[in-house]
């Protein structure tokens, strides 16, 4: 009977949602409205749902109920839960409730799957008081996302990659709020990769033309909750969300400008909220920590930095000891390089490699790994990584970068030796004006191979053991540049 309902509730949010996308492909959907809706359930989880940082054997799921509430998530791989009564065969969470202390927020980890299987999950939600027996037949919200292969699985895979989002009072339009949420799924990605400025904190919205709610500069715990909050309630953000596993990391603006972690009080607030609005695998001994890596089966590593957390000050001279990515995070990404054995290494670092990024007054020094002519930059620490990358002769490594608010592509060959030793891929914005064109650094001697700005887009990679393609994508959907590597 319980399974009955399940499948009743199902078909019934599909039928909301115009029908139901093929089996071939991901597919979850939230039974809630981004307008919060009561009727039938509707609006217990305004923010909608998401999936992030899946791995071969765990994924997490993040939640956010309309007040102080009791979860439970409940999941099975999908044959099961088409061929078996689910009080059997499923796995479950406790009862796990929400509070304010978390502003209502919750990150579940589902646990002990299986590689290369589609799972679905149930989450059901229920007054704060609630017992297993109390909670609804009807799931709340309800999905599917697939875990990757393992690493000796070789399997091709696609993902986007992209940034900045809601910047200099372009921010949501309209109840849909970002429309690029709704072009990305046409590419059919196995996940997202959301490079940093998830929020404009220190950027006002005015409403109108914006939705209203975020006309002002956040400077404390609620008030990057709200910031967050606001994002979520674009209507196409929620659909992506709900359909699409995303692995997620910051850059300045979830704090401020161009902000060096140990040195700014407000980035305690900007990290927590950042912590709470997503979900992020951190280790127990850590859970401050952001910087990661995603395996994608026998031929993708990605390795995913935090440039903010534990950076010098930007006005600091270069030097040996100054650093971006602190000494812990700086040897696991070089362990991390020698170590793989994936066909293709791919750095995720929010600032590009090559592009001059200056400060102002408020925040003097150059911002991004280039230095500039005052002396800063992060081109010591820079240049570590890429002798690593020669001395050990680290094949296939590509970088992938934003920030600026342009696309751009880079073959880099530092030893001059006439071979390209990496290459760089900037994407974004998402939503926010365009960048103005700085020229790039030369010191790791680039080859241009493509530039264009003045449009919203994200980058698009497909990548197998034989070769490795980029697009870049606009947010009408129209692919407006594109390169490929072919595998050493």
């Amino acid at each position: 009977m319980r399974l009955l309902f399940l499948l009743i509730g199902f078909f019934a949010t599909c039928s909301f949602l115009g029908g139901c996308p093929a089996w071939s492909s991901p597919r979850m959907a939230a039974q809630d409205s981004p307008e919060g809706n009561s009727e039938s359930g509707l609006g217990l989880l305004p923010q909608g749902i998401a999936i992030g940082d899946v791995s071969s054997r765990r994924a997490f799921l993040w939640v956010r109920t309309n007040g102080a509430a009791v979860v439970r998530v409940e999941w099975a791989p999908l044959s099961v839960g088409e061929q078996a009564s689910t009080a059997v065969t499923a796995s479950r969470t406790a009862l796990l409730k929400t509070g304010a202390e978390t502003d209502y927020t919750l990150t579940v980890p589902l646990e002990g799957l299986t590689p290369s299987t589609r799972y679905w999950y149930h989450v059901l939600v229920g007054p704060a008081e609630s017992t297993v027996r109390q909670l609804p037949e009807t799931p709340t919200a309800m999905g599917e996302f697939i875990t990757p292969p393992d690493q000796r699985t070789s399997a091709a895979v696609s993902f986007a990659w992209s940034g900045d989002l809601g910047s200099g009072g372009r921010c949501r339009r309209g109840a849909d709020g970002y429309p690029i949420f709704d072009v990305i799924p046409r590419y059919h990605p196995d996940f997202f990769l959301f490079l940093g400025d998830t929020i404009y904190g220190d950027h006002v919205c005015p409403s109108p033309p914006n939705e209203p709610g975020a006309d002002f500069k956040a400077t404390t715990l609620d008030d990057y909750r709200l910031r967050h909050r606001y994002q979520r309630g674009a209507a196409s953000l929620q659909r992506f969300l709900a359909g699409t596993p995303v692995y997620v990391v910051w850059d300045d603006h979830e704090v401020r400008n161009n902000f060096a972690g140990p040195y700014d009080e407000q980035m305690r607030a900007g990290r927590q909220a950042l912590r709470e609005y997503w979900p992020i695998a951190s280790p127990l001994e850590d859970l401050h920590r952001l910087y990661r890596t995603v395996r994608y089966g026998a031929d993708l590593e990605l390795f995913i930095l935090d440039v903010r957390q534990y950076r010098n000050r930007n006005v600091d001279q270069d030097s040996a000891s100054k650093t971006m990515l602190g000494r812990a995070q700086l040897a696991w990404l070089l362990n991390g390089l020698q170590t793989s054995t994936a066909t293709w290494k791919v750095i995720a670092t929010p600032v590009p490699l090559s592009i001059p990024k200056g400060g102002d007054s408020s925040v003097p020094g150059n911002d991004g790994w280039a230095g500039g002519l005052d002396g800063t930059g992060f081109e010591r620490e820079r240049q570590v990584i890429v002798d690593t990358i020669l001395g050990r002769k680290i094949k296939n490594v590509v970088f992938l970068s934003g920030d600026v608010h342009w696309a751009q592509a880079n073959a880099y060959d530092p030893n001059q030796d006439g071979v390209v030793d990496f290459h760089e891929y900037i994407a974004g914005p998402l939503s926010a004006p365009s960048g103005r064109f700085a020229p790039t650094q030369t010191v790791l001697h680039p080859t241009e191979l493509f530039y264009e700005t003045g449009y919203h887009n994200f980058g698009l990679v497909r990548a197998t053991k034989e070769d490795f393609h980029v697009s870049v994508v606009d947010e009408a959907g129209q692919e407006r540049v594109s390169h490929r590597i072919v595998a050493q």
